[in-house]
């Protein structure tokens, strides 16, 4: 079992890319993917991690679990993965990148750059918060989530922690959602630009949870074969919302445009209450195989 979507506190989860290590053994995962917003700080710290349970400098933890099939537990494979977040006809819009190399000089500028473009932003919606009488400013943010990339998630936390909201829906709701008074918009990348970026560095990509954007069966096959004709390899038709019509939908998408399936939970801790790695809300399954297919897939 794997998964293929997970988010550590270097963007808006809440367990440290150390911790997923562990937890994705106490589930039994063979692999799962780091795949943060806009950025790869925490690979490092997880693919580390996990060499020092295997060489024996970490020890192993006590609640791991066999993987399915195994007699024993073993440390999982850590790919490489990102999350960019584009933007589609006024729409936010989710691509995944996997299994990429992490020191490609051009991949890893750009990612700076949307960094910086992240900044920017988050220091306008802090302003604007503060300005509505929220006692607020983008300084208090920094040290509240330290070495992160800041996103709405933690302006949520922020307003739900002093007060101001009584939960993370009523912040997005009265304040951070499109429209709303503390909402500031962000110059994104396209997702045909994100499928090439992926691709120059030698990774995978995939189009995350599709079904999430509310685009029409027609905008969204047209999404599709827009990023395929410069790359798309996979779609994730296995996702933690998807029902069994759900995914028989995007499989046939994955299918009538000769695209592998991807698989996540898209976990990120206590920001989704009741959501678990590799299970999703209870029922999730990504069998392994899934992720032989998306590497058959890579361009070359």
């Amino acid at each position: 079992m794997i998964d293929l979507h997970n988010h550590s506190t270097k963007s808006d989860g809440t367990l440290t890319p150390s911790e997923l290590v562990i937890h994705a053994m106490e589930k039994g995962l063979t692999a799962f993917a780091l795949t943060d917003h806009d950025t790869i700080d925490g690979l490092s710290e997880a693919v580390t991690f996990a060499e020092s349970i295997k060489n024996g400098s970490v020890p192993f933890p006590a609640t791991a679990v066999p993987i399915e099939g195994g007699t024993a537990p073993a440390v999982p494979e850590i790919i490489p993965g990102i999350e960019f977040s584009t933007e589609y006809m006024g729409r936010d819009i989710h691509v995944v990148g996997l299994d990429f190399d992490i020191n490609d000089s051009t991949f890893t500028g750009k990612l700076s750059d949307f960094i910086n473009s992240r900044d920017g932003r988050n220091e306008k919606m802090a302003q604007k918060l503060a300005s509505l009488g929220i006692g607020i400013s983008y300084a208090g943010m920094l040290e509240m989530f330290p070495d992160c990339v800041l996103t709405r998630a933690h302006f949520a936390r922020y307003l739900l922690e002093y007060g101001y909201v009584k939960s993370t829906k009523e912040a997005f709701d009265r304040y951070l959602s499109p429209g709303c008074p503390g909402y500031v918009p962000r110059e994104k990348v396209t997702p045909v630009q994100a499928v090439e970026l992926t691709i120059a560095a030698g990774g995978i990509p995939v189009l995350a949870h599709p079904l999430i954007y509310n685009l029409s069966k027609t905008e969204l096959e047209t999404l599709i074969s827009e990023m395929k004709a410069v790359g798309l390899a996979g779609i994730e038709a296995i996702y933690c919302t998807h029902s069994q019509a759900d995914e028989r939908y995007v499989r046939d998408l994955a299918s009538a445009n000769g695209l592998a399936i991807s698989g996540g939970s898209d976990f990120h801790g206590d920001n989704k209450p009741g959501l678990d790695m590799g299970t999703g809300y209870g029922k999730l399954y990504i069998p392994d195989d899934v992720w032989t297919n998306l590497k058959a897939k890579r361009k070359q």
